[in-house]
């Protein structure tokens, strides 16, 4: 399998859930400074010229987080990356798409780029109403992990969508709530976010 990603983008939770499972992949890196989502090899491998994108050989390319989330955890059940139970299944993808969709899309991205979503307009506005989003989804999020170590009690492909928001929220000085904060600590310790900081060159956010 190859994984393309780009250091710190949302790909680093697909990046976490791989070493999680024990999977082979070759780590493939992209530089969005440099443009090469938008480059012609890419672009053969993904039209939409995003990351994460996995190459999951006879399976052909899987592209979007939640899918690609969910593959992963489909290999090897052992790991248990994917809950045992139907409804479980379903709450951790709630999440999943609430944090790519909303939190992510909606709010990390106005904050990171406000020309998106107003080339004309007051970016400080913009950044203004990410903050907004980002914070409102922090705080349900903090209610919905509550007092578990893991959002659904046991570590699953829901906790590595939480990670890359939290990771970001640190990393720009955005205060988290405190079982968040411990949360991210508690991730920052697992071997596989580990090892998936060391290849992408990144430092544990302080």
């Amino acid at each position: 399998m190859k994984l393309y990603y780009a250091p710190g983008a949302c790909s680093m939770g697909v990046h976490l859930l791989l070493e999680e499972a024990g999977c082979s992949f070759e780590a493939i890196r992209l530089s969005f400074a440099k443009g090469d989502q938008r480059s012609d090899g890419f672009r053969a491998v993904n039209p939409k010229g995003k990351v994460p994108v996995l190459d999951a050989g006879k399976d052909g390319v899987i592209t979007e987080f939640p899918a690609i989330a969910f593959y992963v955890a489909t290999l090897d059940p052992a790991s248990r990356l994917l809950p045992g139970d139907r409804m479980s299944q379903v709450r951790a993808l709630e999440l999943i798409d609430y944090a790519i969709a909303t939190v992510h899309m909606r709010g990390f991205t106005r904050l990171s780029k406000p020309e998106i979503f107003s080339p004309d307009g007051d970016p400080e506005m913009v950044k203004l109403d990410g903050r907004t989003i980002v914070l409102e989804g922090l705080t349900w999020m903090d209610a919905r992990l509550g007092d578990a170590p893991y959002v659904l009690g046991e570590f699953s492909i829901a906790d590595a969508a939480l990670f890359i928001l939290e990771w970001w929220a640190r990393r720009i000085g955005l205060t988290l709530p405190e079982r968040l904060s411990a949360h991210l600590d508690r991730m920052l310790r697992r071997p596989a976010v580990q090892r998936m900081l060391a290849t992408e060159g990144l430092a544990p956010a302080a």
